[in-house]
C-alpha cells in the first residue's frame, strides 16, 4: 500500500469556505463541501435551468459517469459493480431487501448496529421467519471475532455489520469479519456510511459482497447522494426489491430482463447535480489520499479524546481497539442538548447520538444521549484546543494538568 501523502491542511481550509464561519465538529453528520464539489453541483443545476434537465444530463454524461470510476478506485473494484443511489439508507435497503430470506435463515449483526438497519432486520424476520442475532462484543467493545465464528452454521444467510457505529469512535474489524463470512460461504453486507471518506476501504481485502456509503459525511459530498457496491459474483443471486425501466428492460408482453451490472439497483430518476458533485467529492478525497486522511483524522480525534478526558466532569464514551474521527462524551450535570445549544451559540457544531439509534449498545452500556464531536482533516489542532477550552469555560471548571 502506498505511503501517505503530505496533506495540505491550509489548501483544504482555503477550499472550505465554512472554515471562515464555524468550527465544524459534525463531520459524521454532514461535513462541509469543498469549493470544487460546490461548484460542480451548483454548476449542473444552473445548466439544467438554462437548457433543461434532460439536455443537461446528455451534455454532462462524462461528468455523471465519473462517479462510477471514482467509487471503483476508492473501493478497489470495477465500475460495473457500483450503483449510484439517492442516499446510503436506500443503497443499503436495495442490497438487503434483495436477499431472499426464508424461515430459519439467520442474520448476524453487531451489538452497536444502527437503528435503521436493525428495523429492517426485524421487518424481514417478521415477514419471512428469519432470525436476527447480535454477535457479542469482545473486551474492547468491538464485535468479537471468536464469538462470530462460533455462531456460524449452515443457516446463516447474512452477516451485516455497521463498520463505524453512529455513537462512538469504534471501528469494527471489517476484514476479520469478512474472513469468517467467506469461510462460511454466506453473504456479507457492510454499512460504510461513516467510514467511507475517512479511511481506506478495499472491498477485496475486506471481503464484503455488498457495501453502502453516503456522500454527505466524510466524503464531503452533497446531501441526498450515496452509492452501493455489489460484487459481480453475487449479482445474479440478488433481485432488487423494485425495478423500473432503468434497472430492467421490458422485452416482451410478459417478460423483462434485469440489467447485468450493479446499476440494477438504481432508479431512472435521480439527483443528477448531486451525482456530479459526489463524483468530484470522491476524486477530491482520492487526490489527497485516504491513508493521509485517516492518519490526520485519527490524530486529531486522539488529541480531542485526551484533552476532553482532562476536563473534570467529562467522560469520553468511545470503545474499540481502533478508534476513528468520531468522539463521544457526556458531561456530569449537563444534558447533551444544553451542551450542543451553548456550543452552537458560539459557532461550534456538534451533534447528539440518542440511545434509540443504537439501542442494544446503549442499553448494554447504560447510555442516554451523548454528545458527538467528529473531526475531519481540514480541522486543526488549534480548533481542538478551542473546542476543549470553550467546553471547559461552559462548565466553569479548571483544567486538570
Amino acid at each position: 500500500m502506498p505511503a501517505p501523502t503530505m496533506l495540505d491542511v491550509e489548501k483544504a481550509r482555503r477550499d472550505t469556505p465554512g472554515c471562515e464561519e464555524i468550527l465544524h465538529f459534525n463531520n459524521a453528520g454532514a461535513s462541509l463541501m469543498p469549493e470544487p464539489v460546490l461548484r460542480a453541483t451548483v454548476g449542473h443545476l444552473e445548466l439544467e435551468a438554462r437548457i433543461g434537465g434532460y439536455e443537461a444530463a446528455a451534455r454532462e454524461q462524462d461528468a455523471l459517469d465519473r462517479v462510477y470510476g471514482a467509487a471503483a478506485r476508492m473501493l478497489g473494484c470495477s465500475p460495473d459493480e457500483i450503483a449510484a443511489v439517492e442516499n446510503a439508507t436506500r443503497a443499503w435497503d436495495m442490497a438487503f431487501y434483495s436477499i431472499p430470506f426464508g424461515p430459519g435463515d439467520r442474520i448476524l449483526t453487531a451489538q452497536a448496529e444502527y437503528a435503521s438497519n436493525y428495523i429492517a432486520y426485524l421487518q424481514v424476520a417478521r415477514k419471512t421467519g428469519a432470525v436476527v442475532e447480535p454477535v457479542p462484543n469482545d473486551e474492547r467493545g468491538q464485535i468479537s471475532i471468536p464469538a462470530l465464528r462460533d455462531m456460524m452454521d449452515g443457516r446463516v444467510k447474512l452477516v451485516a455489520i455497521t463498520h463505524v457505529p453512529t455513537n462512538g469512535g469504534l471501528v469494527n474489524p471489517a476484514m476479520e469479519i469478512g474472513e469468517v463470512a467467506r469461510d462460511a460461504g454466506c453473504l456479507y453486507l457492510l454499512d460504510a456510511c461513516q467510514s467511507a471518506g475517512q479511511m481506506p476501504l478495499d472491498v477485496g481485502e475486506i471481503g464484503c459482497d455488498m457495501l453502502s456509503a453516503t456522500g454527505r459525511k466524510y466524503l464531503r459530498g452533497p446531501r441526498g447522494t450515496g452509492f452501493l457496491y455489489v460484487r459481480r459474483g453475487v449479482l445474479e443471486r440478488l433481485e432488487p426489491p423494485f425495478l423500473d425501466l432503468h434497472a430492467a428492460e421490458w422485452t416482451a408482453r410478459d417478460r423483462f430482463e434485469i440489467r447485468p451490472d450493479a446499476r440494477r439497483f438504481e432508479n431512472w430518476e435521480t439527483n443528477f447535480a448531486g451525482k456530479v458533485g459526489l463524483g468530484i467529492a470522491m476524486e477530491y478525497a482520492l487526490d489527497i489520499g485516504l491513508e493521509a486522511i485517516r492518519e490526520r483524522v485519527y490524530s486529531l480525534a486522539g488529541s480531542l479524546r485526551t484533552q476532553l478526558a482532562g476536563i473534570p466532569g467529562v467522560t469520553v464514551r468511545d470503545t474499540g481497539k481502533e478508534r476513528c474521527g468520531i468522539v463521544t462524551f457526556t458531561v456530569e450535570g449537563k444534558s447533551p442538548d444544553d451542551i450542543q445549544n451553548v456550543l452552537n451559540a458560539r459557532a461550534i457544531n456538534v451533534s447528539i447520538a440518542p440511545p434509540a439509534s443504537t439501542l442494544l449498545d446503549s442499553q448494554a452500556r447504560n447510555l442516554g444521549e451523548i454528545v458527538r464531536a467528529s473531526v475531519h482533516y481540514f480541522n486543526t489542532d488549534d480548533e481542538v484546543e478551542c473546542f476543549c477550552a470553550t467546553l471547559d469555560e461552559i462548565l466553569d471548571s479548571p483544567r486538570s494538568g
